[in-house]
C-alpha cells in the first residue's frame, strides 16, 4: 500500500449521544481474546471492503462515511479500564482521518482488499483510537471502493451485514431512521430484566452440560507438533455441499446441523468418546433487538451429543439438531462469570475442563445458493461423481491459537461447501486433518445412498482412533478456561 499515491482528508462527525457503559457480553468476549493475544497483535482485526455504487464523487462518499460514524455508536467507541472493569466510552463527536488512494488502472475491489489488509495489519490503540480505519480507492478519477480495517470489538460478521446494507441505502439517499439499539443499550439490557434472565438461563445450561461432558475430548498423549504448531487446511467440495443439502431436507434439519453432527461423529471415532462436547459459535441475533445491533454479539454455545453404540447417522443427526438449537439458545451470558464457573467445576472434577473442539458456521444464508443441479435430483451416483472436483489447500499456520485443538469452519464459497479445519498438530497431525476433512465428504456422500451405522464410520472414512490412556479423562490440550474463536470473516458475512 505504501507505493500507491495517497493523501488524507479529515471526516468530522457529531452523533446523537455519547456516554460510558460497561462492556456488553459480546464485547467482553472479544476483549478477553484480544487481551490473550497480547499487545501489538492484530490477529482479531478485520479487513473489509465495500463497493461504491453508482457514480458518486469523493465528497458524497466521505459524507456517507460520516453518517455511518454518526449512526453507529460502535464505530466511535474507545475501550478503557474503569472502577468495575473495562468500559465502553462512546464519543459523541470527533474526527476520523480517511486515506484517499489513487489506484490508476487497478481493479478497484482487488486494490481495496489489498489496502484493507494493510489497515487491519496494525493493532488498535483501544483507549485512544477509533476502532475503524478507512481509505477511499479512486480509479478513473472517482471513488470506486472503500477499504476498512475494523477492530473486532466494533463489529462481528452480523454487524458487517448491517453496515453493508446501511452503506448501500445511504449512498442511494434512501436510508431510514437511525438504529434504535446500540451497544450501550445492549449493556443495560444484559444487566436488568429479560436480558439478565436470559443470561441466567444460559449459565444454568452451561453448568448442566459441563457437569456431564468429558473433561477433555483429547485425553491422549500429544505427539511433537509442527512448527508452527497450528495449521488450517481447507477443502472445497461440491459433493459435500450437495449431499448436506439433500440430507438436510430428507432428515428435516438444517445443513448446519448435518455438518455439525458429522463433525462430532468423526471426532468421536478419532478420540474414542461416545459423548462429544463441542463449542458452537452463535451469532445471537434471533432476538429482534440484537438482530439490529451493530456491534459484536457472537459468543460460544456448548453442544453435548451422546452417540448410541447401535445408532445411525440419520437418527443421531435429528437428535443433534435439537441439541444444537439448544446450544444456540443459551449462548448469551456474562463471560467472566462463566470462566469462573468452569474453573470451579474443574477443581471439583479434578482438573481443567477443556472445550477445544469447535464448529463455526460462517455462512450468511445457511446454504450454498450456486451449487450445480444434480440429475436426477439427489441421485447418489451423480453426487459421488462430484467428489472428483474436490480440492484442498493450506490456508495458514500459527504458533499460538487460543484453545483450539480442532475447529471446523465453513467458508464463504457459494457454489461448493468450503470447509476448513484448524488443528493443533500435536493432537491432530496434518495427515489426520486431511483424513477428517475427506472423511466428512465420504460420510455424507455415502449417507445419501444409505443410512450409515455409527460403528461403520471408522472403516468407511479411514479414521484411525487415537491411542489414549485406559484410565480416561486426563485433559490433553489444557486450555480449560479459554475460548478459541478465529477472526470473523470479511466481507460482510455473519458468523
Amino acid at each position: 500500500m505504501d507505493d500507491l499515491p495517497r493523501r488524507s482528508v479529515v471526516v468530522e462527525f457529531c452523533g446523537a449521544r455519547g456516554g460510558v457503559a460497561p462492556l456488553t457480553w459480546g464485547q467482553a468476549s472479544i476483549w478477553r481474546l484480544t487481551s490473550w493475544r497480547g499487545e501489538g497483535d492484530p490477529y482479531f482485526n478485520m479487513p473489509w471492503v465495500l463497493p461504491v455504487y453508482g457514480r458518486r464523487d469523493l465528497d458524497a462518499v466521505l459524507g456517507v462515511v460520516r453518517r455511518l460514524l454518526e449512526r453507529h455508536e460502535t464505530l466511535r467507541t474507545n475501550f478503557r479500564p474503569g472502577a468495575g472493569g473495562m468500559e465502553q466510552h462512546v464519543a459523541r463527536s470527533g474526527r476520523l482521518v480517511v486515506g484517499v488512494v489513487e489506484g490508476g488502472d487497478a481493479r478497484p475491489m482487488t486494490l481495496a482488499r489489498r489496502v484493507a489488509v494493510g489497515l487491519a495489519g496494525e493493532v488498535f490503540d483501544y483507549a485512544g483510537e477509533l476502532p475503524v480505519r478507512c481509505a477511499v480507492v479512486m480509479v478513473g478519477g472517482r471513488p470506486r471502493a472503500v477499504a476498512f480495517g475494523l477492530s473486532h470489538l466494533a463489529a462481528d460478521g452480523g454487524a458487517l451485514d448491517l453496515l453493508a446494507a446501511d452503506w448501500r441505502d445511504l449512498l442511494a439517499g434512501v436510508a431510514g431512521p437511525g438504529p434504535g439499539w446500540q451497544p450501550m443499550d445492549q449493556a443495560r439490557f444484559e444487566r436488568e430484566g429479560p436480558g439478565a434472565e436470559r443470561g441466567e438461563r444460559a449459565f444454568k445450561h452451561w453448568r448442566g452440560v459441563l457437569e456431564e461432558a468429558p473433561r477433555s475430548m483429547f485425553d491422549y498423549p500429544p505427539a511433537v507438533g509442527e512448527v508452527p504448531r497450528f495449521v488450517r487446511v481447507g477443502m472445497e467440495s461440491v459433493a459435500l455441499g450437495v449431499a448436506a443439502q439433500v440430507l438436510a431436507v430428507r432428515w428435516g434439519v438444517s445443513s448446519a446441523s448435518v455438518l455439525t453432527v458429522a463433525s462430532a461423529v468423526l471426532l468421536s471415532v478419532l478420540t474414542g468418546h461416545r459423548r462429544v462436547v463441542m463449542q458452537l459459535i452463535a451469532a445471537n441475533r434471533h432476538d429482534a433487538r440484537i438482530g439490529g445491533l451493530v456491534g459484536p454479539a457472537a459468543q460460544d454455545g456448548v453442544f453435548l451429543l451422546e452417540l448410541p453404540a447401535d445408532g445411525t447417522l440419520a437418527e443421531t443427526t435429528r437428535v443433534g439438531h435439537r441439541q444444537a438449537l439448544t446450544a444456540y439458545r443459551h449462548a448469551l451470558y456474562e463471560p467472566l462469570r462463566l470462566m469462573a464457573m468452569r474453573e470451579e467445576l474443574g477443581r471439583e472434577r479434578g482438573g481443567p475442563i477443556d472445550l477445544s473442539a469447535y464448529f463455526n458456521d460462517t455462512r450468511g444464508g445457511g446454504d450454498w445458493p450456486d451449487l450445480p443441479a444434480v440429475e436426477p435430483p439427489g441421485d447418489p451416483a451423480a453426487i459421488a461423481a462430484l467428489t472428483a472436483r474436490t480440492t484442498f489447500s493450506v490456508v495458514g499456520s500459527w504458533e499460538h491459537v487460543d484453545a483450539t485443538t480442532a475447529q471446523f469452519i465453513t467458508g464463504q464459497a457459494r457454489d461448493a461447501c468450503e470447509l476448513h479445519l484448524l488443528a493443533d498438530t500435536a493432537y491432530l497431525p496434518r495427515s489426520t486433518v486431511y483424513a477428517l476433512l475427506r472423511g466428512m465428504e465420504t460420510l455424507l456422500v455415502r449417507a445419501v445412498a444409505e443410512d450409515v451405522p455409527l460403528d461403520a464410520v471408522a472403516g468407511l472414512c479411514g479414521i484411525t482412533p487415537a491411542e489414549r490412556p485406559p484410565a480416561g479423562n486426563v485433559p490433553g490440550p489444557g486450555h480449560g478456561s479459554s475460548s478459541g474463536r478465529e477472526p470473523l470473516p470479511s466481507p460482510a458475512t455473519p458468523a
